[in-house]
């Protein structure tokens, strides 16, 4: 047996302190399968050492809540006998090292979470941030990483047969060396037919089915929670291939398996492979769980142990069945054309023992494996911040020309480009695609649909964390509410840099606990998520940026559109006027395209008044007053305008005076909607009843923008650069 030196150490990310805790758990030294095991398992990626202790503040319960954090997926009730099994995972290191496959290997993963739960997969969203598209210095490669994505994304997507319905895309330069793609799904279940991911039963068989194994993806985990240097793009083996056609033909294998009655517990084998599998299969269910390598189906010849077992070779999971029902699992694989293979069985030893050939290879306590791995309650200060206090000196020579810059900027301007690509249609449950404030897809066989909204800003989360968290789930439970739906529950995916900096942990301690008082409040319990930490090239971190997503239900009926729909109709904006400082302005996209860079602290939220603004927008949708409807973000006002302009109806607007016209245009203070309607007087009386402001700016009319005093515009002029930005960027 090979001696672990400190190189070896150092090459699997294991710190000395970790390697004692190793040798006390097995009361030996381990061989270098085993400490391979190991430093997967206790990666950041797979055991959260850094987050731990701080996720544990999170809400995680409610009456709609069905199955929380620690499974493959939260799952909450919908009605109808019915859940869903809702997701958000991450791949950022394998998408700036491989853009296409590590993409579209991270669709891939997030959908196995859905359906190793028993729900067939009827959505996907994705959060994605990339560099400036046209940095002098960096722009060629972040062009590449998006035009890779993007179609990583598509590519598995579209050929699995799961609609693209939505998502968000932003542009900084703290993520030119340090993309983020987080991808979340979502399912639909019956709730009597929930699986989980345990071993159950001593002496009933585990089957691998699925892709064979092969060298694609090894230490996957471990780089993922390493920080990226100038030898990154040495680690393309550690980025997994992907076969979307043959995830498919999977999906329907282990649905048709599951009904059969035959399955006790399965799960797929993402981060760590087939490590992570075994081992918390058997934790979770208190067994012990004995396989034998040479049984596994390679593709490649001449695998090691550790090799195997480190892989992450995609389209794979494993089940435990019931002993004497193992025919039925193999015919159910036969008919769909996919290896089934019996490695192994479930012992009562609490113990993972692998061997190779009988030969034992590895053999680790399940437990001190999966569960406990070291915990760090690492030190904090304050959140890192670069940006100052102060504002800057600014005035607008042009308001209608600071419009147009908005809209033709990276994060503002129209995304068609990359959602075309999608394919947000297929199934045809998709009711509101890309586009719109939420996604929504209806529930087949039901009146139920389902409303989404992914939302994060990493910009005001660099000025504050906690307030910038909090915006964060303001923000994506008023797009639910916008749409007419009740938001019910969250995933949350936390991308942030290197933990062990004081001032990065704060970021990350701060975010977490804004993000738990805000759900708590709009009463959306994190059911799982993601954190995905090191996001960090050359000591420069990326914006602290965590991506909520929140879940919400509502009737099948028309959708609300955000465009206005006919001429003559009231516009008004629900909210009214809130209160916005220089202080409060220095986070905005005003602020950050126009005067050049952020300053001060982010928008100012009243969770109070913002509840009772979903309520009351809630009920005027519901309600049928509103023509259109669409939630005031990033761009304020004068965006919100545009945007509902471009069907080719505008707005004749008159605002009050203002000292700062750029601030009463421009600014992003939350709690706000812009609806058009004709009937004034009940939506007031709505307003009233939630005891929330409500403004009449002025009424819509065909073909132009006129904000008296301040901008008038044809919408052709507002429009053009708005929908041809990106293509023009991405081809420069």
């Amino acid at each position: 047996m090979a001696t672990i030196t400190p190189d070896i150490l150092t090459a699997h990310n294991v710190t000395a302190d970790e390697y004692s805790k190793i040798l006390s758990i097995l009361g030996r030294e381990p061989n270098l399968t085993e400490l391979g095991i190991f430093s997967v398992m206790w990666s950041e990626h797979c055991s959260y050492k850094s987050s731990r202790v701080h996720l544990k503040k999170l809400p995680t319960r409610s009456k709609h809540v069905l199955l929380g954090p620690g499974e493959n997926a939260g799952i909450i009730d919908i009605g109808d006998g019915l859940g869903v099994a809702f997701k958000i995972e991450s791949h950022n290191h394998p998408s700036y090292i491989e853009p296409f496959q590590g993409a579209a290997t991270g669709v891939g993963g997030i959908l196995r979470d859905i359906f190793t739960m028993g729900a067939r997969p009827i959505a996907v969203l994705d959060s994605l941030r990339f560099g400036p598209l046209d940095d002098p210095k960096t722009g060629a490669r972040n062009r590449r990483i998006v035009e890779g994505v993007v179609s990583g994304i598509s590519h598995y997507g579209n050929c699995f047969g799961v609609p693209t319905v939505g998502g968000e895309c932003v542009f900084d330069k703290s993520y030119s060396g340090n993309p983020l793609v987080n991808v979340f799904a979502l399912g639909v279940i019956e709730k009597e037919k929930i699986f989980l991911g345990q071993a159950h039963g001593v002496g009933n068989p585990v089957i691998y089915v699925g892709a064979k194994t092969g060298r694609d993806g090894i230490h996957g985990a471990t780089m993922a929670s390493d920080e990226f240097t100038e030898e990154s793009k040495q680690k393309r083996p550690n980025v997994q291939m992907g076969d979307p056609f043959l995830e498919k033909l999977l999906l329907e294998a282990c649905l048709e398996v599951m009904e059969t009655g035959a399955v006790v517990g399965i799960q797929d084998m993402g981060a760590a492979g087939l490590t992570c599998s075994t081992c918390e299969m058997g934790s979770r269910a208190g067994t012990g769980i004995e396989i034998d390598l040479a049984k596994v189906p390679q593709r490649e010849s001449g695998m090691t142990p550790y090799e195997i077992m480190l892989s992450e070779s995609q389209e794979r999971m494993l089940l435990v069945a019931i002993k004497g029902r193992e025919q039925e699992v193999f015919d159910v694989f036969e008919k769909w054309g996919l290896d089934a293979a019996e490695i192994g069985i479930v012992t009562d030893t609490g113990m993972l023992v692998v061997k190779n050939h009988g030969e034992v290879v590895a053999h680790i306590p399940n437990r001190e494996l999966a569960d406990e791995a070291p915990l760090y309650t690492r030190p904090y200060t304050k959140p890192a911040r670069k940006a100052p206090m102060e504002a800057p000196a600014f005035a607008s020579a042009d308001l209608k020309a600071d419009l147009i810059r908005l809209l033709r900027s990276g994060d503002m301007c129209s995304k068609r480009w990359i959602y075309e690509q999608y394919d947000y249609m297929v199934r045809t449950n998709t009711l509101y695609g890309p586009g719109g404030d939420a996604a929504v897809v209806r529930v087949k066989g039901t009146d139920t649909a389902v409303a989404i909204s992914l939302d994060g800003n990493g910009r005001y989360c660099s000025l504050d964390p906690r307030e910038g968290a909090k915006l964060a789930v303001a923000e994506a439970c008023r797009n639910i509410s916008t749409v007419g739906a009740q938001p019910l529950a969250a995933t949350n995916n936390l991308n942030f840099g290197n933990p062990q900096k004081p001032e990065i942990m704060a970021q990350l301690v701060e975010a977490i606990e804004g993000m738990a008082d805000a759900c708590l409040h709009f009463e959306t319990p994190i059911t799982g998520g993601n954190v995905s930490l090191y996001n960090e090239t050359l000591g420069e971190g990326i914006h602290p940026t965590p991506v909520m997503g929140i879940v919400g239900v509502l009737k099948v009926g028309k959708p609300t559109p955000i465009e206005f729909q006919s001429e003559g109709k009231t516009v008004l904006l629900l909210g009214g006027f809130r209160d916005s400082t220089l202080t409060h302005f220095g986070g905005t996209q005003y602020a950050n395209v126009i005067v050049g860079g952020p300053w001060g602290l982010p928008p100012a939220l009243d969770m109070d008044y913002e509840k009772r603004v979903h309520g009351a927008i809630r009920k005027i949708v519901n309600s049928g007053l509103a023509e259109s409807a669409h939630d005031l973000s990033d761009g304020g006002l004068a965006v919100a305008l545009a945007e509902a302009s471009f069907g080719g109806i505008g707005a004749s607007i008159t605002l009050p005076p203002a000292d700062r016209p750029e601030i009463q245009l421009f600014h992003e203070a939350p709690s706000r909607v812009l609806i058009s309607a004709e009937n004034v007087p009940e939506i007031k009386a709505i307003a009233d009843e939630f005891q929330v402001e409500v403004v009449e700016l002025g009424s819509t009319q065909t073909g132009k923008l006129v904000i008296a005093g301040r901008i008038d515009a044809s919408i052709e002029e507002l429009r053009e650069p708005w929908s041809t930005s990106l293509e023009r960027m991405l081809h420069a």
